[in-house]
């Protein structure tokens, strides 16, 4: 559902500001105030925008009410307008899921190369470990060993 300002709801119907006001007094419209400015429903109230001479002339005499063809092609012109403008919203809309579908893909495959990377530099890593402890318990007992010798020498 997408809001609408004054302005903008203002030229969809045709209305002018003080039938808005009027509308919204009588509370046939929806609204809101967002960042200080009143935003309104297109979808609410829609039977309180016919225009006033079509609805005086439906309530005098429902059995002769008369649509002249202009009108007839305006709204139908409106509506074909309108179903475009959702088409190409879906299209739009449509297209733009696919490319950000394209990039989470690239962007989860850069990751997951990224992923394999660390876990080889883990590896070598940890084999480096493994050989560096090695090196440190044979300098260790190499250490022990003479240590030992040279503390039996001196006890000798």
């Amino acid at each position: 559902m997408k809001w609408m300002n004054d302005a903008e709801y203002s030229q969809l119907t045709g209305l002018d500001a003080k039938a808005i006001e009027d509308l919204i007094s009588r509370g046939k419209l929806s609204t809101k105030i967002e960042n200080g400015v009143r935003l309104i429903d297109p979808s609410k109230g829609s039977s309180e925008i016919a225009p006033v001479q079509l609805r005086e002339l439906s309530l005098r005499n429902t059995k002769e009410l008369v649509v002249q063809p202009e009108f007839i092609e305006k709204t139908i012109g409106t509506i074909i307008n309108l179903h475009e403008k959702v088409l190409d919203s879906k299209d739009e809309t449509i297209e733009s899921i696919k490319n950000e579908n394209n990039f989470l893909k690239e962007a989860l495959s850069s990751l997951q190369e990224l992923y394999d990377e660390d876990r080889k530099t883990i590896h070598t890593l940890q084999e480096q470990l493994k050989l560096s402890q090695q090196d440190v318990e044979f300098m260790r007992r190499k250490y022990k060993m003479m240590w030992n010798k040279t503390i039996e020498e001196h006890t000798k």
